[in-house]
């Protein structure tokens, strides 16, 4: 049996004592459950300067979501100075924006409900870089929350086309390594461990062996 209880199976032990793991609970730089990250130059634990790591086009993004207080970062990627910005966030209810590269540039920001909206009142604007734009609060979030209907508007008031949208974010589920559902992308524990694989090699499963010595 491998590690999940199937006969000639492949699923081993990884390096961090998960089950079928592949590693994914380690960090960038090799620590079980660490939280190293590649910056985005591509080197872990890094600090290089954003306005080097500047991708083609325009993109709004989720960076860390801490959910016990309540608090996210949006990551923008412009190729080009951004006078003004818009977008809205699903999910959750918005109580406050601030930090970033908008509050480093003079901008004014409005945050409330689901709209942010970032603004210069002295013609300031965000040179090209990729980094994190603001630090969002929040409460009420759902199981899943989204951007949406983003705005980036240039120095002369037109519009950016293309502004590209980051994934969803869904951070809940088992953070317990020892569990045989250990979700290493999950930055929320929902409750949902579970320790045991039933005869089938289920994690969680409720097939058992029946009278006749046969599984389910």
């Amino acid at each position: 049996e491998d590690c999940t209880g199937e006969c000639n199976g492949s699923a081993v032990i990884d390096d961090c004592g998960v089950c079928d793991g592949g590693n994914a609970s380690m960090d960038c730089a090799g620590v079980c459950g660490g939280d190293a990250i590649e910056d985005c130059a591509g080197i872990c634990d890094g600090d290089t300067d954003p306005s080097e790591c500047v991708q083609d086009g325009y993109m709004l993004s989720f960076g860390t979501v801490d959910m016990a207080n309540g608090t996210l970062e949006i990551i923008m990627n412009n190729e080009d100075d951004v006078a003004g910005f818009q977008f809205d966030i699903s999910g959750l209810n918005i109580t406050g924006a601030s930090g970033g590269s908008a509050e480093a540039n003079g901008f004014m920001l409005s945050a409330g409900g689901s709209t942010v909206i970032g603004f210069s009142l002295d013609g300031s604007t965000i040179p090209a870089s990729n980094g994190i734009l603001a630090n969002v609060s929040f409460t009420n979030a759902g199981e899943e929350f989204c951007l949406s209907n983003p705005i980036l508007s240039d120095a002369s008031a037109g519009q950016y086309d293309d502004v590209d949208l980051g994934d969803c974010f869904n951070g809940f589920g088992c953070m317990d390594m020892t569990a045989c559902n250990y979700d290493a992308n999950a930055v929320v524990d929902d409750g949902s461990c579970e320790y045991e694989l039933d005869c089938a090699g289920e994690c969680g499963g409720s097939a058992v062996i029946d009278d006749c010595d046969v599984c389910d």
